[in-house]
């Protein structure tokens, strides 16, 4: 069937929408793909969702060709199955809470992780039913603080997840790398530039956890790459190398000095340099303690908690709270010091904390026979070569710093390279976290008991429509790619003379009648206008019937390169398809 502009759903925009911050934002209001509704939340118009439903297209042939069979759940959840994972306390705010009629609580899902091992569990019971993968495409519900970036970080979007139920970590590995491999050759079709990260599993639970990225520079993930090998992680993810301890034996004793004025690194460093003591400083050779109140899902009290970094990096938010989830986290008040004298402001070290019973936690970097130099606990006073493993133990390590360019790799091939990128995909082992919470079981061979092993695994389908969006625009709009464009084929009619109108309509006709998609402008208004939304709404080929057509040629041209190639109309439809068909 053939679209016609001057029947079809569309209204173009010349300027930006005011509250547009990204390309993908501007670009899919301008060319009418998408309208905002709310904060958070759009409406698909017909060439917004055309794309949208090629996405689940190619997502949805990749899931089948691994044998993974797709079902429907609500969006509106009991809150009961979520209760039972804690993940009704555990996702916090970002939860859409609401009640019945009756008072029942529901909530709007945002992820299924529940339901599908309960539908599991009331459909199968034998060890021959197994293994098997479910999924299915469908909205999903997160409250976001600040939604932003149009479909890049909605409260409503359309995910697929799916779900891999093994009865052993073999059979868990390879749903695993089945999905895996899925993965890759969806985002291959698309076109996607990406990258697969070492990743963090979150409120999800479980273990072997990765990330796909895509490359943008408008992304809100910042990730690292090995320049020595194909290492790549979310730096929520990276793992800090720790240096070899180090012998204690004769290194000098820790010396109290007053440092008056020295409440922060800087000044700390600089007095230093300045007071004689036979050494240069850096700011690496001091630790700098933050302290923070951690509070675990359910619980009402909070608990205090010292991280020590080394004093020339700054504490990442994110890895500080990738590292500590599920527990919320925030950095004390005056309030909070005031209960706690011990505590004192810009002087804190690891002894009020030990002595006082206040978990410890420090950098990796901070291994036994490392010295430094670290708050006294008392007001304009620092302790010079504290050493740890002899004047202090911590309680454990942390990765709360921040991951640097130039880093060394972890996996020790070279440095780190930094860049930014959106979360296309994500896949985890979850192991039996669910499965254990629902008593999830096959009767085995022997009549015992098997306790089921799951993978959960997702892609942002909507996502992808502004990603490919973000990662293909030019000065021009959207620059599809020809696997998920709205059509096949933009067919401009380039004139209000007849003829002109007539030979779009022969050709529009001759190409549906080969099953290809047309979107034909016989609008009446200028040639202008028409070839600007041509450009702005990036159908990859272009048609132009126009002048040429009285010498029998009409005009080709490749959205993307701008190559432009005159054929002969009775040429012209093999030409065409050789081009959308390969």
């Amino acid at each position: 069937m053939i679209t016609r502009m001057s029947s079809l759903f569309l209204r173009t925009l010349r300027e930006d929408p005011a509250d547009a911050e990204v390309p993908s934002h501007k670009l899919l209001v301008r060319a009418g793909y998408v309208r905002r509704v709310a904060p958070g939340g759009y409406s698909w118009l017909p060439l917004g969702l055309r794309v949208l439903r090629n996405v689940e297209r190619v997502v949805r042939e990749e899931m089948d060709a691994i044998g993974a069979q797709e079902i429907q759940f609500p969006a509106l959840l009991p809150k009961e199955p979520y209760e039972a994972t804690n993940r009704w306390t555990e996702y916090g705010p970002n939860l859409f809470r609401l009640k019945d009629r009756k008072g029942a609580d529901y909530l709007l899902g945002p992820t299924h992780e529940e339901l599908f091992t309960l539908t599991v569990k009331g459909e199968y019971s034998s060890y021959k039913d197994y293994p098997v993968t479910l999924y299915q495409i469908q909205t999903k519900y997160r409250d976001e603080a600040r939604p932003r970036a149009g479909i890049l970080r909605g409260r409503e979007f359309v995910m697929k997840d799916s779900y891999s139920f093994d009865l052993d970590d073999e059979g868990l590995s390879a749903s695993y790398q089945a999905h895996r491999d899925a993965y890759i050759k969806i985002f291959d079709r698309l076109g996607v530039e990406y990258v697969i990260c070492s990743a963090t599993s979150g409120a999800m639970g479980g273990s072997a956890s990765e990330e796909f990225l895509a490359v943008a520079p408008t992304g809100e993930d910042t990730f690292v790459r090995s320049t020595g090998s194909d290492y790549a992680a979310n730096v929520e993810a990276v793992v800090t190398p720790a240096p070899p301890a180090r012998p204690l034996e004769g290194l000098p004793a820790s010396q109290v000095h007053h440092t008056p004025a020295t409440p922060t690194i800087d000044t700390l460093v600089a007095f230093l340099n300045g007071a004689g003591l036979g050494r240069e400083f850096t700011a690496a050779d001091t630790l700098k303690n933050v302290l923070l109140k951690t509070r675990q899902p359910g619980a009402k009290e909070w608990e205090l908690l010292g991280v020590g970094v080394p004093g020339d990096r700054e504490v990442d938010q994110k890895r500080l709270e990738a590292s500590l989830e599920p527990a919320e986290v925030a950095l004390l008040d005056d309030a909070d010091f005031a209960r706690n004298p011990f505590l004192v402001k810009g002087y804190i070290g690891p002894k009020a904390l030990l002595d006082n019973g206040v978990r410890y936690l420090v950098d990796p970097r901070v291994v036994t026979g490392t010295a430094w130099v670290t708050g006294a606990d008392t007001a304009d006073h620092h302790v010079v070569d504290l050493v740890a493993g002899r004047d202090f133990t911590p309680d454990g390590t942390i990765e709360a710093a921040e991951v640097r360019a130039g880093d060394p790799a972890p996996d020790g091939t070279g440095t780190l390279v930094a860049a930014r990128g959106i979360e296309i995909g994500h896949i985890f082992q979850l192991g039996r976290k669910y499965a254990d919470a629902f008593g999830l079981d096959a009767l085995g061979a022997d009549s015992k008991p098997i306790r089921i092993t799951m993978g959960s695994y997702g892609i942002g389908v909507s996502r992808l429509v502004a990603v490919l969006a973000e990662q293909l625009f030019d000065d021009q709009g959207l620059n599809w790619p020809r696997e998920i464009s709205p059509f096949d084929l933009h067919v401009v009619v380039a004139g209000k003379d007849e003829a002109l109108k007539a030979g779009g309509e022969d050709l529009a006709a001759k190409l549906d009648a080969e099953g290809l998609s047309v979107l034909l402008d016989d609008r009446s208004t200028s040639p202008g206008v028409k070839f600007k939304d041509a450009e702005l709404v990036g159908v990859p080929t272009i048609v132009v019937v126009g002048r040429g057509l009285a010498n029998g040629v009409v005009e080709v041209k490749d959205r993307r390169s701008g190559e432009r190639v005159e054929v002969p109309v009775a040429e012209v439809v093999d030409h065409l398809k050789g081009l959308v068909r390969g």
